[in-house]
């Protein structure tokens, strides 16, 4: 298992919506834990069957029974991106935004990563909903939007080093390894657990895979929809003896 901690990517100007957005799901979390994790989950999370068909179809809410839920579904789809369900569901998704989101709205512009961000979540909601079967389970999280960073960075810095640290069984160790290559291996791990969840529902083991993969893929996509391209990687120096 690979934890990124930090990279070494320098940036030319501060990430002000980067920190934003961070800020902004830790103001959210706080609020759903004053209001009730499990009533704002179900109140605003994006719930697929709600979005397939309609605000008017009863949700079954653990220990409540069937219920109408009075949230606009489309806006679900942009309010989900800001809720968590736990602290480390959170503190997860924040790691990886605060590690990889400031090179992607260093490259991008403050207003562009906004936009980035926020079509990057739609899309990736959007495919947790395509394979969902009309899911009655709420799915929320900033994974889906944090994925389409990854995509973003994994196109853009491929040569960047990202510090890690590796858990092999009982061994542990720092490591500095490629993003091509640590971002590449997440993402395979989003493919093979979704694959083998797909048998059990899209959000098998409380997990929305495909929101990843969705997520992802619309990272690379909106970068070339954007027209921007990775950079060269640059060449070493060659020293000549004086």
């Amino acid at each position: 298992m690979l934890l990124p901690l930090s990279d070494i990517n320098p940036t030319r100007r501060t990430p002000w919506v980067t920190y934003a957005l961070v800020a902004a799901n830790v103001a959210v979390y706080l609020w759903q834990w004053s209001s009730g994790l499990q009533q704002s989950v179900y109140a605003w999370g994006l719930i697929p069957a709600r979005l397939l068909h309609g605000a008017a179809t009863p949700v079954l809410v653990p220990g409540v029974g069937h219920v109408l839920l009075h949230s606009d579904p489309l806006t679900t789809l942009f309010s989900a991106m800001f809720m968590h369900g736990g602290l480390l569901h959170l503190g997860g998704n924040m790691l990886y935004l605060w590690i990889f989101g400031n090179n992607v709205e260093d490259r991008l512009g403050h207003l562009d990563f906004l936009a980035f961000y926020l079509v990057g979540g739609v899309l990736a909601a959007l495919s947790h909903v395509a394979v969902s079967g009309g899911a009655m389970t709420p799915m929320v999280g900033a994974s889906g939007a944090v994925a389409a960073v990854l995509g973003a960075y994994w196109r853009l810095y491929p040569y960047a080093r990202v510090r890690c640290l590796l858990f092999l069984f009982i061994f542990v160790t720092f490591v500095e390894l490629p993003a091509a290559l640590v971002l590449g291996l997440w993402i395979l791990l989003q493919v093979l657990n979704g694959l083998l969840g797909l048998g059990l529902g899209a959000g098998a083991g409380g997990v929305a895979w495909f929101a990843h993969i969705g997520g992802f893929a619309a990272g690379i996509a909106l970068l070339m929809l954007m027209g921007v391209r990775a950079r060269p990687r640059p060449r070493p120096r060659v020293r000549w003896g004086a």
